[in-house]
């Protein structure tokens, strides 16, 4: 599920097309912001092994 818009776009704050384009953006400025992490990755993050089951 790769979603390019706006509000993950690392320009977003210096950037002047934010917003202005609709639907899915095809911006050639685009850049997914790294520092945003999806939701799949976090979840597989937060999940520890069960000691109990590894017996």
């Amino acid at each position: 599920m790769n979603k390019t818009i706006c509000a993950i776009c690392a320009w977003r704050a210096t950037c002047k097309k934010q917003f202005s384009m609709s639907g899915d953006v095809k911006c050639a400025d685009y850049v997914r912001d790294v520092s945003i992490k999806e939701e799949k990755e976090e979840d597989e993050g937060k999940k520890t092994p069960d000691p109990e089951k590894s017996k």
